[in-house]
């Protein structure tokens, strides 16, 4: 039986888990996929170490960044993203273990909003700064649009939360949520943005998908902009993580 897995922590609402296991048993694949909850990335080694069958991990908060010193090689994207989730694990006629990192999130996220931008949509804001974020701006950019950062602290070449204004929003008509805040169960947060200056001309696109309507979300509807959630980046990143460990 060939096993798959997901490295991260906490893991309580992971959507691998349940999709790969649904899908192994539709497709009568023998296989299984285990959530390795792990409270530090220097577990990662016993990972690989105790689980001979494995042939690929899907990663999540916090170690997209962290795990890539412990592997062997990363592709393109993801040395230019210099964050992953996905790891393809190769063993050589020798039993020699070799770790190749991947990013699908920038296949998942470009594929998802690729079909709503107009001609209007050439600046893109992006809530937070972590590796799914680095994902969301690098797949801007094969887009042809420009992104900025948006971050809580003061930091070089970024916007801070108390810079964005109505002059900003009218120049950034994309804005892209890549933090946990408005995640179940709290619900009732969002990013602190001036959402008064939004307009039926922004896109508001939210990585998170649980609750389904975000607030962040609702209340760019309120002011006529259009909004999407992350599941179909989920399930297209999903889509290609499964091609990359089978290529």
């Amino acid at each position: 039986m060939e096993k798959y897995g997901l490295i991260g922590y906490p893991l309580k609402h992971s959507f691998s888990k349940g999709y790969f296991n649904e899908k192994f048993e539709s497709e009568k694949i023998d296989a299984e996929y285990i959530n390795f909850e792990i409270p530090t990335i220097k577990d990662f080694k016993n990972v690989i170490n105790d689980n001979p069958d494995l042939k690929g991990l899907n990663v999540t908060i916090p170690y997209k960044e962290q795990i890539i010193p412990y592997l062997d090689a990363l592709s393109p994207d993801a040395q230019k993203i210099g964050a992953i989730n996905v790891v393809k694990i190769d063993c050589d006629n020798k039993g020699k273990v070799r770790l190749t990192g991947y990013n699908s999130d920038i296949i998942g996220f470009v594929e998802s909003i690729q079909p709503l931008l107009l001609p209007i949509h050439k600046k893109a804001l992006i809530l937070g700064t972590g590796g799914a974020s680095k994902a969301v701006f690098h797949g801007l950019q094969k887009l042809g649009i420009e992104g900025k950062f948006v971050s809580r602290t003061a930091k070089f070449g970024m916007f801070t939360y108390e810079e964005l204004n109505k002059e900003i929003l009218e120049e950034y008509k994309i804005i892209v949520n890549c933090t946990p805040v408005g995640m179940y169960p709290k619900v009732d947060e969002c990013p602190d943005i001036p959402y008064q200056h939004l307009t039926s001309e922004h896109l508001l696109y939210d990585l998170l998908y649980n609750p389904n309507t975000t607030l962040f979300m609702k209340k760019g509807e309120e002011q006529g902009a259009v909004t999407k959630n992350g599941l179909e980046m989920l399930l297209l990143q999903a889509f290609a993580a499964w091609e990359i460990w089978h290529r």
